[in-house]
């Protein structure tokens, strides 16, 4: 399938030991290929190929794929091919480490480093979804002017929020319009007054539709978007603005640790053009994909499982009415006996049941079918 977009990985110390070109195999690969090998769990990593059989491995041909490029240049390696972790570059467990301490990944590097090991405390509560390292964060310097703002804080859901100076002026606008509503019935000038109201309330309109609404945290103003349309004699323009530059224009502390980020962080990047092209040149264009994420990944799994788990016989009655229902349980039941008896005959007697034996069943179940609907009569009243 090439480079799949995140999956589970598996390094062979057997095929690849310290020394050789670091590969990583597939979950597949792991079982057909590499059953009675060492392996070290890598658990999951984002647009990998499968190594499995390539020039990487020098005796070993893939049983599920032998037609396999001979390298993978896509790829991105690093020391947990080799079963180390961390800056310490120590293995997990490791025997000779007597501190207990969780290993926590970094979503950019995908290396595994010890809590001990970043720089700065993990929340006691464990109340964050994704770590950024320090390392990365050098490399990833625009994430700093987010931290202030997201870096270990719960975001807030999108509302709009307005000043009192606002409300104020709105229902100032509202209640002159209600006064100017009397006068023009007391003038009889009412049905030309309404018409320019209505065309200064279309005027009007996009500084309070929903698209307008933004959020507050980075400093906007509620009436204005990331982006917005403005018709200029017939033609339409389009001002953008950086909420990563707005971030920059104030004051925020860089250090050097890892950062500890909120579930829904990615959102509230910036997706600007220039921005865009930032994240294209430091090869980080997945942080604003919230489907790369390894709760999105655990996420598929676990729905994918379920979907599995389902009994396509209940899904088939639930599409249909109860006469229906009725007609095709009675016919399951009666399949079900007939043929574990007629399986049975097999098991008693020790012989192997072969193809011939179950297509023959299955003819004389549709014979003695048919003979039981020709004998059913049907009465109307």
């Amino acid at each position: 399938q090439g480079a799949v977009k995140r999956q589970a990985l598996y390094a062979c110390s057997t095929c690849t030991p310290p020394g050789a070109e670091p590969a990583g195999i597939c979950l597949a690969c792991s079982y057909e290929c590499h059953g009675s090998h060492r392996l070290f769990e890598l658990y999951t990593k984002r647009n990998f190929r499968c190594d499995c059989g390539n020039s990487k491995f020098k005796n070993l041909q893939c049983k599920l794929l032998p037609e396999k490029s001979k390298v993978n240049s896509g790829n991105k390696y690093n020391d947990n091919f080799y079963g180390l972790y961390c800056t310490c570059k120590r293995p997990y467990p490791d025997p000779e480490d007597e501190i207990p301490d969780e290993m926590i990944q970094c979503i950019v590097c995908e290396d595994w480093f010890h809590g001990r090991h970043l720089g700065a405390v993990p929340p006691e509560s464990g109340d964050f979804h994704e770590m950024v390292c320090q390392a990365c964060m050098n490399h990833c310097h625009f994430l700093w002017a987010y931290a202030s703002q997201l870096a270990g804080k719960e975001i807030p859901p999108l509302t709009k929020v307005n000043s009192p100076e606002d409300e104020g002026i709105v229902l100032k606008v509202e209640e002159s319009k209600e006064q100017k509503k009397e006068i023009k019935k007391e003038s009889g000038v009412e049905h030309q007054d309404t018409k320019e109201e209505k065309q200064s309330e279309q005027f009007n309109e996009p500084s309070t539709s929903s698209g307008f609404e933004f959020l507050n945290t980075y400093g906007y103003h509620s009436k204005f978007p990331q982006k917005f349309p403005v018709e200029i004699a017939g033609t339409t323009s389009e001002f953008s603005f950086c909420k990563l530059k707005e971030l920059q224009s104030k004051s925020f502390v860089k250090k050097d640790t890892a950062t500890f980020w909120p579930s829904n962080w990615r959102s509230k990047l910036c997706t600007c053009k220039d921005c865009l092209k930032m994240y294209s040149e430091l090869e980080v264009q997945f942080l604003t994909d919230e489907c790369d994420t390894v709760l999105a990944y655990e996420n598929k799994g676990t729905s994918d499982q379920e979907t599995e788990r389902r009994d396509p016989l209940m899904d088939t009655l639930n599409s249909m009415n109860r006469v229906q229902q009725v007609e095709l349980i009675c016919e399951y039941n009666d399949l079900k006996t007939e043929l574990t008896d007629y399986l049975r005959r097999f098991a008693d007697e020790g012989t192997v049941v072969k193809r011939e034996d179950i297509q023959h069943f299955f003819e004389e179940f549709q014979s003695r079918k048919r003979r039981r609907t020709n004998r059913m009569q049907y009465y109307c009243s």
